[in-house]
């Protein structure tokens, strides 16, 4: 199933939706009825495709009108005009089926390329605009924004063989059984019509289909190549149906053949699903290993060719280093682009600047986001290069007047309310709000003034609305609790001001005490009855004191009782007094007589 397009892009592409209903422009890149679904319902929307696509399509829709739809063929290029912006589409030649094409999508949004389904080729790259396309190793001088890309075998390890290649593999299996009366070609569905050309211009005979049960497949072949069609069943080439039970009907064919006693019929499968399965599905590596050069015999009777009208995971990987792309998105589910090589080693871009793309893609107004350049990260499902195949989620389902309407675009919200966003809808894509307090502890009611307390405990009134303080806060108490709480601050913060009056008292008797003790030592200088060394204990007393009151702690000799009181209230141990000046001068006479 094909994905809806982003919410920024003015266009659809495969997709008839209600979301994308809402989109201006639709677009239309070949006609298998996974990418048709829905299209009946288009009454009035006009669509682009190619002359091919459209009779195709109206050969199952026959209520659609052919006026709806507008043509656009291989190479050529128109201008859209949009209420945002006219831009350019060129069609491209997608190398799936009759009428399939890829769509260029050229403006302010950025260069796109939507391959639709896809067989890559250097035939189908070669058309594109030279200057998206990288020469000698070098970079092209202008890269595409993003490629929406066929992934379907995109974890099919192995080398597909050509389409040529293929139908040469089908034509040498009837060659090589040519007993067989009859020839089941399950080349029913649309892309295999070359196949049945072949054959039929190889033997010289028409393909007869049963138009009773297969009339799509008829309609279809009429339409493409009538010359090789036949409604006689005694033809020896008949389409065969390819889904559902194949097998089952296959070995009822041949059953039917054993019990008739005639040669068995020969029963081949161009597909390359079938290897893919098995290559999925198989235990050892020998089973893995089936050659993929001629056809293989299955145990139903059936035998199968590879023939793929979609890309190997070698040649994604060829095309992507040839375009080298900004972004990739798989069209398909499963998130096989970010399993490419080049996906993972070019596309994961960790930042995402103001003039990228990306904005526009996902409709967001880079005016109004303050933190574009900030670093963006992608997990699992990167948003930025994979997009799931359900619908793009949108809030509004009413159709756009294009006269008059003008695209809004979306704003970031704040975190608490935004919802990150990638290309596809809701996802992983956040940016961090840098503005939101992280340091400070709020506590706050609806109807009361903040209280903001910082780490040494001094209290501040804040006066808020109503409205900031649902914005900025989360948990809300009740205000009671809120008064309570700033009552207990203010009796913290009165606590610590009686203390520090007490020690700015007790700081002066300081003072007071060393003034004494200078009295002192003039009147012992004086009267000549101290010696050098007991001045010096006494300095080197005096500067221990001072250390020590510079912690609040005040001299041995002056606390009062209402000061230890204080000590002991705080539950911390009374500084033990210092030794006194006599003890020192004895000490030291004492050592003198030793």
């Amino acid at each position: 199933m094909p994905i809806e397009m982003p919410k920024g892009l003015p266009f659809s592409v495969d997709t008839f939706s209600p979301s994308s209903k809402r989109k201006r422009h639709h677009f239309l890149t070949h006609a298998h009825k996974d990418h048709t679904s829905g299209i009946s319902t288009h009454f009035s929307y006009r669509i682009y495709s190619t002359h091919l696509t459209k009779s195709l399509v109206l050969l199952h829709c026959s209520q659609l009108d052919d006026s709806l739809f507008v043509g656009i063929e291989v190479g050529e290029s128109v201008v859209i005009d949009d209420p945002d912006g006219a831009f350019h589409v060129t069609a491209f030649d997608a190398n799936h089926c009759p009428g399939a094409v890829m769509f260029l999508f050229e403006g302010s949004f950025g260069n796109i390329l939507h391959t639709g389904d896809c067989r890559l080729t250097p035939e189908c790259l070669q058309n594109l605009p030279e200057k998206y396309i990288s020469r000698k190793g070098k970079e092209p001088r202008c890269r595409l924004d993003y490629v929406f890309l066929d992934c379907t075998f995109g974890t099919f390890s192995r080398n597909l063989p050509c389409k040529h290649s293929a139908i040469r593999q089908v034509i040498n299996c009837i060659w090589r059984h040519p007993n067989a009366p009859t020839v089941y070609l399950t080349c029913d569905l649309l892309g295999q019509e070359e196949i049945l050309t072949s054959v039929s211009r190889t033997f010289g005979s028409k393909i007869y289909v049963d138009k009773a049960t297969n009339p799509d497949c008829f309609q279809s072949l009429k339409t493409i190549v009538p010359q090789i069609l036949s409604e006689d069943p005694s033809s020896r080439f008949h389409v065969f149906h390819g889904f559902p039970k194949l097998s089952e009907r296959a070995t009822a064919k041949l059953a039917e053949a054993q019990a008739n006693f005639q040669h068995e019929p020969l029963i081949i499968r161009p597909s390359a699903m079938w290897y893919a399965w098995e290559e999925e599905h198989s235990e050892t590596d020998s089973q893995r290993k089936i050659t993929l050069n001629e056809a293989i015999k299955d145990q139903f009777g059936v035998w199968h060719v590879c023939y793929s009208m979609h890309s190997s995971r070698d040649e994604l990987e060829w095309a992507l280093k040839l375009l080298a792309p900004k972004r990739v998105v798989s069209t398909t589910p499963s998130c096989r682009a970010m399993e490419l090589d080049y996906v993972k080693k070019h596309c994961f871009d960790s930042k995402i600047s103001s003039n990228d793309p990306l904005w526009k893609l996902l409709d967001i107004d880079v005016e109004a986001c303050p933190q574009v350049n900030s670093p963006v990260k992608s997990v699992a499902c990167s948003p930025m290069v994979e997009g799931p195949t359900q619908t793009y989620a949108e809030s509004e389902l009413q159709p756009i007047n294009v006269s008059t309407c003008k695209k809004k675009l979306l704003t970031w919200s704040p975190p608490s309310k935004r919802l990150p966003v990638t290309l596809f809808g809701p996802a992983r894509l956040s940016l961090i709000d840098s503005n939101f307090p992280h340091k400070e502890k709020i506590m706050s009611t609806r109807d009361n003034p903040l209280c903001v307390v910082n780490k040494i405990k001094q209290v501040f009134i804040i006066q808020d609305t109503n409205e900031d303080s649902e914005n900025r806060l989360e948990n809300k108490l009740e205000a009671e609790d809120s008064a309570l709480q700033c009552k207990k601050l203010v009796r913290t913060e009165t606590c610590e001001k009686r203390l520090e009056d007490k020690l700015d008292a007790n700081d002066t008797s300081m003072q007071s005490e060393e003034m004494s003790w200078d009295n002192y030592h003039e009147y012992r200088y004086e009267n000549k009855q101290v010696d050098e060394t007991a001045i010096q204990c006494e300095q080197l007393t005096r500067k221990e004191t001072r250390n020590k009151c510079s912690y609040s702690i005040g001299s041995s000799k002056s606390y009062s009782d209402s000061f230890r009181h204080l000590y002991r209230s705080m539950n911390v141990p009374v500084p033990k007094p210092l030794p006194s000046l006599v003890e020192l001068r004895n000490a030291n006479k004492r050592s003198r007589r030793v």
